[in-house]
């Protein structure tokens, strides 16, 4: 973030500077709290709106794959605790998945392991329905999208990662060492550390096969279609929120959307910065400035991550405990 912040603002110098602005009324931090007060609060509430629509589908979706096991979850327990993995995420990137199974298996009390599976399975729709949606992009903004590409490729140096001698070594240490796990696969099912990964692996694959247990696939699916959706509203919304880009059509916001969200899938705390600097080069193909798409990628953020998700995850917290204080296993330490 901190590096997004700096490479933006001597771009704003810069520009400042051509555009004969003197330096002590040119400050990023300046136009930035000004531009949060362009905003139009009402669509700011409607992204809101739709980020809790999403999370119901998740939370419900999360239900339906818990089920075939024979475990039937609280809607607020399956809920609150996605709220707080979202929480979570703001601290350690990724954390909040490991938060989110573990507070469910406490409170429901289902072994970690099956949790873990179904989150897997989560995880894996997720990753299809962004693949439908880059699709799509494709589709539509083609062009747009191959500019882009071509862009980072003239700029990347030579050399490939298999060419990276450490790379290479790890590659080699992995291979030997899964070759002398399978060589030794009887010796080593009689040692207990080994048994018990055995037993975690056999309750990680229950839940992976909860999904051909299904009674409901095509409503599996509607949910899954349902989050993403949402989730594409958020950043259209979002931009008609902002004025500098108020103008961009749904088939723009689908390719700011696309940019934004590979953002939060490589690993950083909420997407803080990663989603901030892919925010700016998607908007930069329509003709957004970066010092702009800096603004709406803060005001996106704040509003969603910061606000929203800060927000639900005390509240999870607090409500949690409390919701489930028949439960024994929630009084425990």
């Amino acid at each position: 973030m901190a590096w997004v912040f700096s490479s933006q603002n001597a771009a704003f110098q810069e520009q400042c500077r051509l555009d004969g602005t003197p330096a002590d009324q040119c400050s990023l931090a300046d136009k930035l709290l000004h531009d949060f007060s362009t905003v139009n609060l009402w669509w700011i509430l409607v992204v809101l709106l739709a980020f809790t629509v999403s999370n119901i589908f998740r939370a419900l979706r999360w239900q339906m794959l818990l089920e075939p096991m024979g475990y039937r979850v609280g809607f607020a327990n399956s809920l609150l605790t996605i709220l707080l993995s979202y929480f979570a995420n703001l601290f350690l990137p990724r954390m909040g998945e490991v938060v989110r199974a573990g507070s469910l298996a406490r409170y429901e009390k289902i072994p970690m392991e099956k949790v873990m599976g179904t989150l897997v399975v989560d995880r894996l729709m997720d990753f299809l329905c962004l693949g439908g949606v880059v699709g799509l992009a494709f589709l539509l903004e083609g062009d747009t999208l191959w500019a882009f590409i071509d862009q980072r490729k003239d700029g990347q140096a030579g050399g490939g990662i298999l060419q990276n001698p450490f790379i290479l070594a790890f590659l080699a240490v992995s291979a030997l060492g899964l070759l002398m796990m399978f060589v030794l696969r009887e010796k080593l099912a009689q040692v207990p550390l080994f048994q018990k990964v055995g037993k975690l692996l056999k309750g990680f694959l229950d839940g992976l096969k909860s999904v051909l247990k299904l009674k409901n696939p095509g409503l599996f699916i509607a949910y899954s279609v349902g989050i993403w959706v949402m989730f594409y509203l958020q950043c259209w919304l979002s931009l008609l929120a902002f004025p500098p880009t108020e103008h961009l059509g749904m088939s723009a916001a689908l390719m700011v959307f696309v940019f934004g969200t590979l953002g939060f899938v490589i690993p950083s705390p909420g997407g803080m910065g990663t989603y901030h600097a892919l925010c700016i080069a998607g908007l930069t193909l329509y003709g957004i400035s970066g010092s702009d798409g800096f603004s709406y990628a803060n005001i996106s953020f704040f509003a969603v991550q910061i606000f929203y998700n800060f927000t639900g995850g005390l509240l999870a917290l607090w409500l949690l405990p409390r919701l489930n204080k028949k439960n024994p296993i929630a009084e425990s330490p």
